[in-house]
């Protein structure tokens, strides 16, 4: 029975999600619980959660981690400033003239917005409500355009700056240097979350490239599902507006990124760069208020407390599980594995993508990946290559029907007369682009490793 108490544990934690209890309490509670009922049988080593005040005062002095609410703060000031609806409106004169013209904006317009949020719920909704009454009232196929809209506000998983990323190169960070621990590496290597930022640059912009050629191919085979628009109805393309509107937001990616790979600010200064940017740009447009300032903060605190408090219980669960002896498990079941290291990264792969039905995001960078991550590192993994397939597996995740993510968020902004089942055909192709991209990466991971190399002079294992 004590052999099966971390897999129980594991289990009651996901029924009770799946319930809907809050993430971070029932992450500290149930496992609070089930460290007591293994004092009281004998099973559990209560020394273990003498660790906790360390790792709270960890987190607390995490300097990676500053980059959270930053990058939080960024992407809300963006959002809330209608820097998005600018960008929608000049696109859309630009390219709507043309078969698929509209979707295709949508999808540059939805990269630009992952680049510059990186909150995935934020770009569904903040796209969904913006252009999808425009994509059905001029006749687009209401398949393809939630599909497309649903594809595209999932980019802020993969482009960076993304949260996600910054949450999993951090958890990598740590994962790493457990596994060349074990290994007997007691000088370790280190990556960083700007190795994340820029191993997932060229998957992301590939991504979109492939999005565009999938509305180009719909476009010239089935061109009443994507039509033009009228040129009279958009009116000339005013260039001087083009610019205004595209110009900023590019800007600030590219001051952000720029940093980064230039390598004059680490992805936390970066991030206070992109918050003071994106204040900065809502003044100059004079969309910022007083009113819009506190809504933005407040947005902030909310969502900052949340990762943090995920993260607080986290990491009592991992005390708790490593205590039950759960890593050996672990590390005893992959080894038992066929196919070795394939077989386990597969089997790992297919985890993350069914707990993403269910667990959002921050709930597996902090509770599945410190699990799994260290046995896979020790196996010969790469940590940059492996944390960008993770973060590419969890977007594929939260666009499959019936319970991904992306679908909830949409499905929420839309009219009642675009059937669920309409939204599901509609993400199934783009499921397919980015199974395809898994497959690319995992046949040529120098698509993921071989930008870092370039930048940072070294290989990142």
């Amino acid at each position: 029975m004590a052999e099966l108490m971390p897999l129980l544990l594991f289990l009651c934690i996901c029924l009770a999600l799946m319930a809907g209890y809050p993430v971070a309490l029932t992450l500290g509670g149930v496992s609070l619980l089930f460290a007591g009922i293994g004092m009281l049988v004998g099973t559990f080593d209560g020394s273990y959660l003498s660790a906790l005040p360390n790792r709270l005062f960890g987190i607390m002095n995490n300097q990676t981690m500053l980059a959270v609410p930053l990058f939080v703060f960024m992407g809300v000031m963006l959002e809330k400033t209608r820097v998005a609806e600018d960008l929608l409106e000049s696109m859309s004169r630009l390219f709507g003239t043309l078969r698929g013209g509209l979707a295709i904006s949508v999808c540059v317009v939805g990269a630009l917005l992952a680049a510059s949020t990186g909150i995935v719920g934020a770009t569904v909704v903040t796209m969904g409500l913006l252009a999808l009454p425009t994509m059905l009232r001029r006749g687009y196929d209401p398949a393809i355009a939630t599909g497309t809209l649903a594809a595209t506000g999932t980019l802020g998983q993969i482009i960076p700056p993304s949260i996600v990323l910054v949450l999993l190169g951090d958890v990598m960070s740590s994962a790493y240097q457990q596994a060349q621990l074990k290994m007997g590496i007691f000088s370790p290597k280190t990556v960083s979350v700007g190795d994340l930022f820029v191993g997932a640059l060229l998957p992301g912009l590939l991504l979109v490239g492939l999005y565009i050629v999938y509305l180009i191919a719909v476009a010239i085979w089935q061109p009443k599902k994507l039509p033009a628009l009228p040129a009279h109805e958009l009116g000339p393309i005013q260039w001087g507006k083009l610019v205004n509107a595209l110009l900023p937001p590019l800007l600030l990616i590219g001051a952000v990124l720029g940093s980064i790979l230039g390598g004059y600010a680490t992805p936390t200064e970066a991030a206070a760069l992109g918050a003071l940017g994106a204040m900065a740009l809502a003044l100059v447009k004079r969309k910022l208020n007083f009113g819009q300032l506190r809504e933005v903060a407040r947005s902030t605190t909310e969502i900052s407390a949340m990762v943090f408090m995920i993260l607080i219980g986290a990491s009592l669960f991992s005390l708790v599980f490593r205590g039950f002896g759960g890593e050996v498990l672990i590390e005893d079941v992959f080894a038992r594995l066929p196919g070795g290291v394939l077989g386990a990264f597969f089997v790992v792969m297919v985890l993350v993508f069914l707990l993403g039905f269910i667990l959002d995001f921050i709930e597996i960078t902090f509770v599945v990946v410190p699990i799994v991550g260290p046995v896979l590192l020790a196996m010969g993994l790469d940590p940059v290559w492996l944390g960008v397939m993770i973060a590419l597996n969890l977007q594929t995740s939260f666009l499959t029907p019936p319970f991904g993510f992306a679908l909830f968020y949409l499905r929420g902004v839309t009219p009642a007369s675009v059937a669920t089942s309409t939204i599901y055909r509609g993400v199934l192709p783009f499921i397919v682009i980015q199974l395809l991209l898994l497959v690319i990466a995992y046949v040529f991971p120098e698509l993921i490793t071989w930008l870092p190399e370039q930048v940072y002079g070294r290989a990142t294992s």
